[in-house]
């Protein structure tokens, strides 16, 4: 059973910082490229960042760059998101995608709250 279980959201004042983890099982975590989107109310879903299978390539959102870190442990199927100097219009639903890298498929997580507010 394919699961992308995520966590580590909360409520955290402006300037506050929060690490996201993203636990998979299921499937070869290996063979996919890892990323985490965010959807705020009323708005799309919008890429944050993504990293390559072995972790050598990572991307960024151009309003999350300088803030925030993706990373993984291939080890412990795990992919993090280090969010530093958290503003308000960081508050959204954080989720969890895998893409393979060969074929399509695509799982995603469920999602976890992070709201930054005063």
């Amino acid at each position: 059973q394919v699961q992308l279980v995520e966590s580590g959201g909360e409520l955290v004042q402006p300037g506050g910082s929060l690490r996201l983890s993203c636990e998979a099982s299921g499937f070869i975590f290996t063979q996919y490229r890892m990323s985490w989107y965010r959807q705020a109310p009323g708005k799309e879903r919008e890429l944050v960042a993504s990293i390559s299978t072995a972790g050598g390539s990572t991307d960024y959102a151009d309003s999350v760059k300088g803030r925030f870190t993706i990373s993984r442990d291939n080890v412990k199927n795990t992919v993090y998101l280090q969010m530093n100097s958290l503003k308000l219009e960081d508050t959204a639903v954080y989720f969890c995608k895998a893409t393979h890298q060969w074929i399509d498929r695509v799982y995603w997580g469920q999602g976890t709250q992070v709201t930054v507010s005063l």
